[in-house]
């Protein structure tokens, strides 16, 4: 170990692997804001901190079989379904009901963080498999290094979003766009995709529709059924 860090190949992967998850932090950071906002600030920390090292160790573990999961046709339409899903659900009102406890909510974030985060990494985990060269161990240290830049850009964006709540239909509509981006990687649909290239922009912006329109729609019919129930 001691003479590995005296190897410089080691320290190059190290690097890369950082600068690879600083630069695709920026997703992970809206999905962890978006899951926690209505949490208590006490709860926001824990999440975080839950959310993110889950996330960490999950992603280490999905990169080591990253090459293999990304030539199984139908896995990344499925993740994009999933973030279509997850996207909509970020966008409806918080449940008013006395049966759902802080406990529910918080749990309810943590999920949604690791669930989201685990589906978009998908394709940015061939990259720092790549970078790692197999090495697993720096694959860790370089995402645990990254840990603290996660949670700082969440922290910052929740504050954002609490002054500025239209950044939360877009950060619902990146994942739809992300979901776009994710379903024309798909291998089954490649030889579809060659014939009609405009389906590489359509389908994000479709995402994008999709889940701003179906989450406003669905949150507006949500917030009229409230006082009749009453």
């Amino acid at each position: 170990m001691l003479a590995s860090l005296s190897d410089s190949t080691m320290w190059v992967a190290l690097f890369q692997i950082v600068i690879i998850n600083i630069l695709l932090s920026g997703d992970n950071a809206v999905i962890i804001a978006l899951a926690c906002r209505n949490l208590e600030p006490k709860q926001q920390r824990n999440a975080f901190l839950i959310g993110t090292v889950a996330i960490v160790i999950l992603m280490t573990i999905l990169t080591a079989f990253a090459s293999y999961l990304m030539t199984i046709p139908y896995v990344e339409v499925v993740g994009a379904i999933l973030l279509l899903w997850i996207g909509i659900k970020l966008l409806l009102p918080e449940e008013e009901n006395s049966n759902v406890s802080s406990s529910d909510n918080f749990w309810g974030a943590v999920k949604t963080i690791i669930i989201a985060d685990i589906v978009m990494s998908l394709d940015n985990v061939l990259g720092m498999a790549g970078a790692a060269n197999g090495h697993m161990g720096l694959l860790f240290v370089g995402m645990v290094i990254t840990i603290p830049l996660i949670l700082f850009g969440s922290a910052m964006l929740m504050r954002l979003m609490e002054r500025f709540p239209i950044i939360v239909t877009l950060g619902a509509g990146l994942l739809g766009y992300v979901a776009g981006e994710m379903a024309v990687e798909d291998p089954a649909l490649k030889g579809f995709i060659a014939n009609a290239h405009y389906l590489e922009i359509a389908l994000p912006i479709l995402g994008v529709l999709i889940v701003i329109g179906m989450g406003k729609f669905l949150g507006s019919r949500q917030t009229m059924a409230v006082p009749s129930e009453g």
